[in-house]
């Protein structure tokens, strides 16, 4: 079977687009000694990904141009020269656009063989990246109390949907979830346990936080930036602490925008404004896991899935998290399992 894979050609200036990849077919990769040959299932698509097609530095290595896309995945072993991954098991780490992909298990290309009894789709959303953001960026960072009031923007995405609801399990008093679209909001407030959602599209956020938070917002979750944050800033309650997940807005292409209008408000309301990575919780995330894990099978979490289908589709995907197209965690479906190891 040959391999097929996009590759970078050019690095986007904005919005990414089918022209900024290439389409190239290959002979199937093969393997070294201690090295594993992964099969693609399902590819995870996060606003992170555009950030790594900058030539700039960041957590991450920036994609050169001429190599596949890297993006986290789930995949299933096809050929072994490891004593612990053998053919058909299936696991997950940072894969790429293609078909099949080479690993030796170290750095970026580490595997980890995922339980196949849950809906594979859920090791890349709710208990994957996404939701174990949602999980030490809620509990950790922002450490929710009860009584919280408590906001989330981009509160339909993957990981603010998941926040919100952690915040609610924690005992807040109110959530109120910022998202783009009627259909959304309804969600939030019907679906997710939300008390509460901000059309941005059709409502100033502003106004409405002082109708809905009259005595300010404790918590922020934010994974917007721009005008949402500049709108909470304004109605911060004492002591009040944000959490900087994301900024979407900027739509992190190679000029991000300006700091926030108003950042002046922490001093005035000894507030609190923190960044922080998933990766600074490698060493605990299996306890995120089963947390989420625990919450979903009690029927305390819900979430959503977007998943698109073919390899092909995979830079149409991706700008779909900038149109603001997604609903929920935006996945692409390569390839389904095979029921033996492949030939």
């Amino acid at each position: 079977m040959d391999n097929r894979q996009w590759l970078l050609r050019r690095r986007p200036e904005a919005l990414v687009a089918v022209e900024d990849f290439e389409w190239k077919v290959a002979p199937r990769p093969a393997i070294g000694a201690g090295e594993v040959l992964v099969r693609t299932l399902l590819l995870s698509f996060d606003p992170t990904q555009r950030g790594w097609l900058n030539d700039a530095p960041g957590y991450m290595p920036p994609v050169q141009i001429g190599e596949p896309m890297r993006a986290g995945g789930i995949g299933q072993v096809i050929e072994s020269n490891r004593p612990d991954l053998r053919p058909g098991d299936i696991v997950q780490g940072t894969l790429a656009w293609a078909d099949f992909v080479v690993s030796d298990g170290r750095e970026m290309r580490a595997l980890r063989k995922v339980d196949a009894s849950e809906p594979l789709t859920h090791w890349l959303g709710i208990y994957g990246v996404t939701g174990t953001t949602a999980y030490f960026g809620m509990l950790d960072v922002g450490a929710v109390r009860a009584g919280d009031v408590v906001v989330v923007s981009g509160a339909a995405g993957a990981t603010g949907s998941v926040a919100g609801q952690i915040a609610k399990i924690q005992g807040a008093s109110k959530v109120i979830g910022i998202a783009g679209g009627a259909e959304k909001c309804a969600w939030l407030t019907e679906k997710a346990g939300y008390d509460a959602a901000i059309d941005y599209r059709s409502e100033k956020i502003g106004k409405r936080l002082r109708e809905l938070a009259p005595r300010g917002v404790d918590l922020f979750f934010d994974n917007v930036g721009g005008e949402a944050l500049d709108a909470v800033l304004l109605n911060l309650a004492q002591r009040a602490r944000i959490v900087v997940c994301g900024g979407i807005s900027s739509g992190y292409g190679t000029t991000m925008p300006l700091g926030p209008k108003h950042y002046m408000q922490l001093v005035f309301k000894s507030a609190r404004m923190e960044g922080f990575l998933i990766f600074n919780y490698a060493a605990r995330m299996a306890e995120g896991v089963a947390a989420l894990r625990g919450w979903v099978h009690e029927g305390r979490i819900r979430f959503e899935e977007d998943v698109a289908d073919g390899l092909e589709n995979a830079p149409a995907t991706l700008r779909r998290l900038f149109e603001g197209r997604n609903f929920g965690k935006q996945l692409l479906k390569v390839a389904e399992p095979s029921p033996l190891p492949a030939a």
